[in-house]
């Protein structure tokens, strides 16, 4: 079970919520120690006085503020414990407001809130219904920590949530911060109409559970491939941008390919690529894993292969990255740097040599 973070009252009006707070979130980053190279040993950080080079312990710190080049403002941790907010369990909130208002860029984490105990179940769930039917979502500010916070709360399916927001100081300007913005666009020109269309095809629900990781499967892939004495095939690059003149027939392609089901969204759960047997000296022989052993990669298991079934579609109606995956499937040599047609002529030739359907 999670354990609270911080517990105290929502209050709204003369109305007093006990609850308790707990993240919402949890990193699921691979983390590496600093090893000196060719060693296992470990590298540590030591705080060491830039002048003398000598090694300075934690009470012989103190917190400077730059005034100047090299002219500083010191200013102890006792004085800042006297200016922090007092320890406050109080969600104070201020006002309800449209849940669109906030601006999504806002946000910065999230937390669940329960009950504070068993006899406050009903005003929690009273403030929690009252949020969903509302469509509203409060604004309040609290301290955690020593440390001020402006939030928002709103109504979940079952559970009030939290989420902390930036203050608008910490909110930079688009307009003020970035150059080349383009102006708006016609809403009675060709391509915007066309664009729509393909958010049209495109469009679906949201499940997270459909999307995953890729990165961080990768991350994992390499380091569980090294320890066995493997390697894993480089990544594809991004693709090429956007001629501005194919445009209008880009868009059109785009929307055809999402009508006939062919479309992979960003991020979806796929396979993260073959491994090839690790070069250079290492103490345990170099080995290929078995397509089917347990890598922990997140691959799709049971991948068709191309030509392995008869349902499988002609291999140049399938988009670079679907050839790409087939190629990996295939044990294809030099995918990584191939261009559509090359995976295409790369696939057929793998095919045509009856290697069809054998994993690499």
């Amino acid at each position: 079970m999670a354990r609270p973070v911080w517990s105290g009252v929502i209050t709204f009006g003369l109305v007093t919520v006990p609850v308790r707070m707990y993240a919402a979130t949890e990193d699921h980053t691979t983390h590496f120690h600093q090893l000196q190279r060719g060693t296992n040993d470990r590298v540590r950080n030591k705080r060491v006085n830039e002048r003398t080079g000598k090694s300075v312990g934690f009470d012989d710190i103190v917190k400077g503020y730059e005034i100047a080049d090299g002219e500083y403002v010191t200013v102890e941790r006792e004085e800042l414990e006297e200016i922090a907010p007092g320890k406050s369990q109080v969600i104070d909130v201020s006002g309800f407001v449209e849940a669109e208002e906030v601006d999504p860029v806002y946000y910065v984490r999230s937390y669940y809130l329960s009950p504070g105990d068993e006899k406050y179940r009903k005003p929690y769930e009273l403030l929690r219904a009252a949020l969903e039917s509302s469509a509203k979502t409060g604004i309040a500010t609290f301290v955690m920590h020593s440390k001020e916070y402006l939030v928002a709360l709103r109504a979940g399916e079952n559970v009030l949530a939290l989420h902390t927001l930036h203050w608008a100081d910490e909110v930079r300007d688009p307009e003020e911060e970035l150059s080349g913005l383009p102006g708006r666009q016609r809403s009675d020109s060709k391509e915007l109409k066309t664009a729509r269309q393909l958010i049209d095809s495109m469009s679906t629900a949201f499940h997270p559970e459909d999307y995953s990781d890729s990165y961080e499967a990768r991350v994992r892939a390499l380091v569980e491939a090294k320890a066995g004495g493997e390697e894993l095939t480089p990544e594809e690059g991004p693709p090429e941008a956007t001629n501005v003149v194919d445009l209008s027939e880009a868009l059109n392609r785009s929307i055809e390919r999402a009508r006939s089901g062919k479309g992979g969204g960003g991020g979806r759960k796929t396979g993260s690529g073959r491994r090839k047997p690790a070069t250079g000296d290492r103490t345990r022989p170099a080995k290929r894993r078995e397509s089917g052993s347990k890598s922990g990669t997140g691959a799709s298991k049971g991948r068709s292969r191309a030509g392995a079934s008869k349902n499988t579609p002609p291999l140049r109606d399938l988009s670079k990255d679907e050839l790409y995956r087939r190629a990996g499937d295939q044990g294809v040599k030099g995918r990584s740097k191939m261009t559509r047609e090359q995976l295409l002529e790369a696939l057929e030739a793998h095919t045509g040599s009856g290697s069809s359907g054998k994993a690499a």
